[in-house]
């Protein structure tokens, strides 16, 4: 606590030196509120999701252009891919562990700062909604495991089998050799990463995954763990990430690219930049890790270690797949 006498000698100091500024001028925080400093236009509602994703940003889209917000958006969005049994590194039709079980994990944030994630969840096909009723029906941010299952049965959703013929075949397969090897850009890990901004200037974002393919029991990725696969902070931005989850947990990735734009770097040299952490540590040339960041203003930044990530932008009607920029050509 500041007594009288200390107080008035701060404020002798400041008389003396009216104009003295101890530091650089603030770029992102108020001195006095603490609050962010940016630019308060409202930006143009948009869709960007990791990797290839049309159907997914078309539902998300169709989700904004009925009034939803970005919850809504995100949300409906990466249910599509969760109920595809093609994409085979998420939802219905994801890869088994190594025992031959579905596992699932997902988050989503919205613009207050609200989470819900699920983990280690089996047999829903939606493990994106179910955290969402996490978020808003329960006053935790994350279930795991069989809570998780029981939660999600509790609130209506339907008991099923994940595991597709083709799965089955692919790890039965894979028992004969039983070799575990992440193969750089095949298994897209989180497989989706999405965030959203909706027509009031808000942003969400949501994360779902089966996970590493004939991954050990019990193994959670980066992709439902607030602060590494997803992070959102409505007066600054949102981020998620792709690839080998353990690195981006390591760095709390996420995180530390919406960090960085409240520093004041753009999208695009946030990604850069929490992608270079990973870097100077670890032997990159196997292994892929890629950031996807948006701002207030509706900048957006796309960046990974290996060549062969992309994303889908959906902005002004128009939806783009775009090459990421990576350290490695």
């Amino acid at each position: 606590m500041v007594n009288r006498r200390r107080f008035l000698a701060l404020g002798s100091l400041a008389g003396l030196f009216p104009t003295l500024s101890f530091g650089a001028k603030p770029s992102v925080a108020s001195p006095i509120d603490n609050k962010p400093v940016i630019e308060t236009a409202t930006a143009t509602p948009m869709v960007i999701s990791t990797w290839k994703q049309p159907k997914a940003n078309a539902a998300a889209q169709a989700a904004l252009d009925k009034g939803g917000s970005a919850l809504d958006a995100v949300e409906a969005g990466v249910r599509i891919p969760e109920s595809d049994p093609k994409d085979t590194s998420v939802g219905y039709g994801g890869r088994p562990d190594r025992d031959g079980h579905v596992t699932l994990d997902a988050c989503i944030m919205d613009e207050k700062g609200n989470a819900g994630s699920v983990t280690f969840l089996e047999h829903i096909k939606h493990p994106i909604s179910v955290a969402r009723a996490v978020m808003e029906k329960t006053p935790h941010v994350m279930l795991s495991g069989e809570g998780a299952l029981n939660f999600a049965l509790s609130q209506g959703f339907k008991k099923e089998n994940l595991l597709t013929k083709e799965s089955e075949a692919a790890w039965k397969k894979w028992l004969k050799t039983a070799k575990y090897k992440p193969v750089v850009n095949i298994e897209r890990h989180d497989t989706i990463g999405m965030l959203a901004i909706d027509n009031k200037g808000n942003i969400s974002g949501a994360c779902t995954t089966s996970g590493l393919a004939f991954k050990m029991r019990g193994r959670v990725g980066d992709s439902p763990i607030i602060g590494a696969g997803l992070f959102v902070d409505n007066d600054i931005g949102g981020a998620c990430a792709t690839g080998l989850g353990e690195l981006v947990m390591r760095t709390c990735g996420s995180f530390l690219v919406v960090e960085l734009m409240r520093q004041g770097r753009t999208p695009q040299q946030a990604c850069e930049e929490a992608a270079l952490r990973i870097i100077k540590k670890q032997d990159y040339k196997d292994i892929q890790v890629g950031f996807l960041a948006v701002n207030k203003k509706g900048e957006f930044g796309a960046y990974s270690i290996q060549s062969g990530f992309n994303y889908t932008l959906t902005k002004n009607k128009k939806t783009e797949v775009t090459d990421a920029k990576s350290y490695l050509k």
